[in-house]
């Protein structure tokens, strides 16, 4: 899982930065400054947990464990349906995608929380 979340944390701060400068240079004059404060929200929170991940990859590198792998899978998941469904709502203008956006939310939480929990196990 290790390689895998390296890979995906690389692609999720490539696809961030891009989806960024998109929003910034190809979006400000399609969407309402409140859309594009959406979008942005969405770009920022997916490349802080790419950070993250990445992160938890490397501290998985050292300290292996089950809740470390959990981590990586909410990150993930919470990348995907966060920051994913803020960037549907905004380019569709489907309200509706807005009620995935607090699963992807709950993911970065339970996320977070278990690494406090396997940073707390760790010895040494």
């Amino acid at each position: 899982m290790i390689r895998a979340y390296i890979v995906l944390a690389a692609l999720f701060g490539f696809t961030g930065v891009a989806l960024g400068a998109f929003a910034s240079h190809g979006l400000r004059s399609q969407l309402s400054p409140a859309y594009l404060a959406v979008f942005q929200t969405g770009v920022q929170y997916q490349l802080i947990h790419a950070l993250a991940l990445f992160g938890v990859a490397l501290l998985a590198l050292l300290h292996p464990s089950r809740l470390l792998t959990a981590v990586g899978v909410l990150f993930t998941a919470g990348i995907l349906l966060f920051s994913g469904s803020l960037y549907l709502l905004t380019l569709s203008g489907i309200g509706k995608l807005g009620m995935i956006t607090p699963i992807g939310g709950t993911a970065f939480l339970a996320g977070w929380l278990c690494l406090v929990i396997a940073g707390w196990r760790i010895r040494g």
